[in-house]
């Protein structure tokens, strides 16, 4: 029997994907799936930086190269980067947001030494893949070693200060000269790590490296560190 054609729709009738409940690619969706891609490109770029500088050194790694990795071209690259360079510690920002975050959930009677290494330490394992790799192995072609200090100057130096402020806050109201004691705690914790990764360079490029943990070469140097201010006393 035909439908009259004034009649109403029949309730059985197709609605339209939009009234029947089914998702519809929208702006805030479509938004949504560009920023989830961007945020893939950006991690394989990084890690591509990371395999690269490994495996060829900084100086024979180019931005052709490391694009190539993540299958984009060098113009997409300098949409994310500013150069090779920001990419010697691929993932700085998501480290030290790391260190943050675990150093908020350290006990807060935990001494303040003891709460930034163990924060410290508990960054090592998950970064140990890209970032430590990228900045531990061996220098091959000259100025390598250079380029990567100048860049961990400024990086270590830029969370030395957000890490000052954040020793500050833990520390007792009553605490002495508590910004300079927050200081040497912040600064102390960092030259540490940094001297593990230039004595892990310096073993790769003289043959004595050895495949110890990073972490416990950093919780080596942080024993270290706490018997020189025991003997200091």
């Amino acid at each position: 029997m035909n439908q009259d054609p004034a009649a109403p729709a029949s309730a059985t009738a197709p609605m339209p994907e939009s009234a029947s409940g089914a998702s519809e690619p929208g702006p805030e969706s479509e938004s949504g799936l560009r920023e989830r891609k961007k945020e893939r490109t950006r991690t394989l770029l990084r890690e591509g930086a990371a395999a690269l500088f490994a495996e060829h050194g900084f100086a024979g790694t180019t931005v052709a190269d490391i694009a190539a990795c993540a299958n984009v071209s060098e113009r997409t690259f300098f949409r994310y980067f500013e150069s090779k360079e920001a990419l010697l510690l691929p993932d700085s920002v998501d480290l030290f947001a790391y260190v943050e975050a675990e150093l908020a959930r350290r006990p807060p009677h935990e001494p303040p030494l003891d709460a930034v290494c163990n924060a410290l330490i508990a960054a090592v394992a998950p970064f140990a893949a890209s970032s430590l790799t990228a900045l531990t192995h061996s220098v091959a072609i000259a100025g390598d070693e250079r380029v990567v200090a100048a860049q961990l100057v400024q990086l270590f130096a830029d969370f030395e200060d957000r890490l000052t402020l954040i020793v500050l806050n833990r520390l007792p109201a009553d605490t002495p000269e508590a910004d300079l004691r927050a200081g040497v705690i912040a600064g102390a914790a960092l030259s540490a790590v940094r001297a593990v990764l230039r004595t892990q360079r310096r073993r790769r490029a003289n043959g004595t490296f050895t495949d110890t943990p990073p972490a416990s070469l950093v919780l080596e140097a942080f024993a270290m560190l706490k018997q020189i201010g025991s003997a200091a006393q």
